[in-house]
């Protein structure tokens, strides 16, 4: 017992100094790459004795560290939002798309961008920058307390129930984009499908900083979770039977999931995979243990983005492409893998 506890911990430690240091290797890749050079006399800038800043180190400390750190948020909350969707489906190939968060949130951009003519009603353009942030997050957080309430009336403690009934809201929300779209005219219709591709372009530090305070109030929520998330995957009768609530339990992920990738969604547009691919690489390595799968979900979700949004803009150089476009050519193959990989298992 007590070599399997040190191997345990041995591994354990192995994996966490592995993801940091690939972690760290990627952020300073992605921080000195792109369409200024960045010099050694630019990071140390911000200790010098002079004022503001200028130049190449005006696009470090300004554009590009923030650009990172946001792309790390946003995959770490993408990440956790997936292991979480797929403990409570018990199907790894679940993904917070079948809560209708995603859904949700465009939606609500829609309806903003065109039925309120672009949010032409607010005064400055200072306020106007954070109208879709806003009516996105909003879109996700109003999905998902229909998602609750819609469960729990037609199908009360039933998990199959909520993934149907999240079937069934992302159905009505791509109706509702879909009015939208042909009602736009051709400055609202490029605004919107700008958005629908994803972008970190517009990170800023009030982003990160909103970003990673709702990732340490949900990882503080989330480890009182792990153990019946761990009772969850061995099915709802069990659980129910080991003392989980699983109504309850129910309710407190669908929030996790919608808060986390609402204020993904919110700041960067759709990014789609990210979700789906750090889970299942966490799973293939360490087992299905959710106090693993969880926390390094958050891991890789943050360097499979910042990976993908580097390509993004300094692939065709100084144009700069979506970045959904670089999650998709990553998911894609790995999603097929997956699938083969599972299929395997299950003959």
């Amino acid at each position: 017992m007590r070599q399997t506890a040190s191997h345990f911990d041995y591994s354990t430690w192995i994996t966490r100094l592995g993801i940091f240091f690939i972690g760290l290797f990627v952020f300073l890749i992605a921080v000195n790459f792109g369409a200024v050079d960045i010099q050694s006399a630019d990071w140390l800038h911000l200790f010098s004795q002079q004022n503001g800043y200028e130049g190449a180190s005006y696009v470090l400390w300004t554009i590009r560290i923030p650009r990172v750190l946001l792309a790390i948020t946003v995959g770490a909350a993408l990440g956790i939002a997936g292991a979480l969707a797929q403990s409570l489906f018990r199907n790894p190939l679940a993904d917070p798309g079948l809560l209708g968060v995603s859904a949700g949130a465009s939606c609500s951009v829609a309806i903003g961008i065109v039925m309120l003519d672009g949010f032409r009603f607010i005064p400055t353009e200072e306020l106007r920058v954070w109208a879709i942030p806003f009516f996105a997050f909003l879109g996700a957080i109003a999905v998902c307390f229909c998602l609750d309430y819609v469960a729990r009336v037609v199908s009360p403690g039933s998990i199959a129930g909520l993934l149907l009934t999240g079937i069934a809201l992302n159905a009505f929300a791509g109706a509702v984009i879909g009015l939208c779209t042909y009602l736009a005219n051709d400055e609202q219709l490029r605004s919107f499908t700008f958005w629908t591709l994803g972008s970190l372009a517009s990170a800023r530090w009030l982003m990160v900083g909103v970003l990673i305070g709702a990732l340490v109030i949900g990882w503080a929520w989330i480890r009182t979770l792990l153990q019946d998330l761990n009772a969850l995957t061995l099915g709802e009768n069990i659980a129910n039977h080991l003392g989980v609530d699983v109504l309850r339990l129910r309710t407190k992920v669908i929030v996790l999931v919608a808060t986390l990738s609402g204020l993904a969604v919110a700041w960067c547009g759709m990014i789609g995979f990210i979700g789906l691919m750090a889970p299942n690489l966490v799973r293939i390595c360490l087992g299905s243990d959710q106090k693993r799968v969880i926390p390094y979900s958050a891991g890789v979700g943050a360097i499979l983005l910042v990976i993908a949004d580097t390509i993004a803009r300094t692939i065709a150089i100084p144009a700069e492409l979506p970045v959904s476009i670089f999650t998709a050519l990553l998911g894609g193959p790995l999603f097929l893998i997956l699938l083969r990989q599972y299929r395997s298992r299950l003959n």
